[in-house]
């Protein structure tokens, strides 16, 4: 499949805290969808309610301005409580929807069918972000970064900067003694897991600890949530994490070497391995999770990469609520939408070849008769 790409937005200093209320904005916001690209020409009323990936909260933010200046009779509240968290709303009844930096795994998979019924789930690609190594470190304002480097750092074997492993990725640095504080996420993440999923494939012989959403292993500093992570290493001296590029702020970003050279994470690497991967085996009609190519030795692709999918029903209780998930989801997936999201975060733009698939999907969506 071909992913286009744009060019990088501004990006946003750090996640905002705490649970993201959107309500409608109605004349606040003069320039988003029309009623034809939210999916229906009619004023639809109502709640919609969702939870999750705090990667997206920034592209939550504009696709509910989007969104809400054709139907500001909606009310979309979002509370960025961590990927994980989200699945875990969602699949006990709580949200609407789930917004997620990782696919359902087959457990819960189950699980959805038993809330979703016979029609089943929908997983929707729709906000794609290289997952940037960041840290801070005094005097060192470039950094690269070998895979099995990186695995080394977060299990703990490598501890200070002048290692000899890390000397060997950077010849021409000056590298200081300072110990090492490896930050990572302390809630269940999405981020996690992508960045887990990259290690046990790209420097498996050195990272044991598998593709997880929960940190595995002991030591280092946790942080709840992107903002956290982004706040821990800048806070710190020494300190080194992960986080949606998107958010990286003013702390140093690493080169992570792909092939033969270092690669800086970007909008179009980041599209450019995800245009390079395969959909999920073996899942439902409507459910386009994709298995990210980690182990890419090209140059132009950035292999620390998360694809963030919005989880829900393709059929829900009442023809109102069906209306409204089936209209915001158009619009989230529609070219407006997307460059909203790029704009607003950063995010790369899904492919058409995406947007096409997922329009299946959302066509899909339907009330229990």
């Amino acid at each position: 499949m071909t992913l286009r790409t744009t060019t990088r937005a501004a990006v946003l200093s750090a996640a905002l805290a705490g649970t993201l209320s959107l309500t409608a904005c109605g004349a606040a916001n003069e320039t988003g969808g029309t009623s034809a690209e939210t999916g229906s020409g009619d004023q639809l009323s109502g709640d919609l309610v969702g939870a999750g990936s705090s990667a997206q909260q920034a592209a939550m933010q504009a696709w509910q301005a989007g969104f809400n200046s054709s139907q500001p009779g909606v009310n979309i509240s979002y509370d960025p409580v961590g990927s994980g968290g989200g699945r875990e709303q969602f699949l006990a009844g709580g949200v609407d929807f789930a917004g997620s930096d990782a696919a359902l795994s087959d457990e819960e998979l189950t699980t959805a069918e038993e809330r979703c019924g016979t029609a089943g789930v929908f997983e929707l690609p729709n906000y794609i972000s290289a997952i940037a190594v960041v840290y801070n470190l005094d005097g060192v304002d470039d950094l690269n970064l070998a895979p099995a480097t990186i695995a080394g750092i977060f299990n703990g074997s490598i501890t200070t900067w002048n290692d000899p492993k890390i000397a060997a990725d950077n010849p021409d640095a000056q590298l200081p003694g300072t110990a090492i504080t490896p930050v990572h996420r302390g809630d269940k993440s999405g981020t996690t897991k992508n960045f887990t999923d990259y290690l046990d494939k790209a420097a498996g012989d050195v990272w044991t600890a598998g593709s997880v959403d929960e940190w595995p292993t002991a030591g280092g500093e946790a942080a709840n949530g992107t903002s956290g992570v982004i706040a821990s290493v800048g806070g710190g001296q020494g300190t080194i994490g992960y986080a949606d590029e998107s958010q990286a702020g003013e702390v140093g970003i690493a080169n992570i070497k792909v092939g033969e050279e270092y690669v800086a994470p970007s909008a179009e690497a980041a599209a450019a391995v995800v245009a390079n991967s395969d959909r999920v085996e073996g899942r439902g009609e409507f459910d386009f999770a994709i298995s990210v190519n980690r182990e890419t030795t090209s140059a132009d692709e950035y292999p620390i990469v998360l694809v963030s999918y919005h989880i829900g029903c393709v059929e829900y209780d009442d023809q109102a609520k069906a209306d409204i998930v089936k209209a915001f989801e158009a619009y989230v997936i529609s070219e407006e939408g997307q460059k909203a999201a790029a704009d607003a975060a950063g995010s790369s733009p899904i492919s058409s070849d995406l947007r096409d698939q997922a329009q299946t999907a959302v066509e899909a969506i339907m009330a229990a008769s």
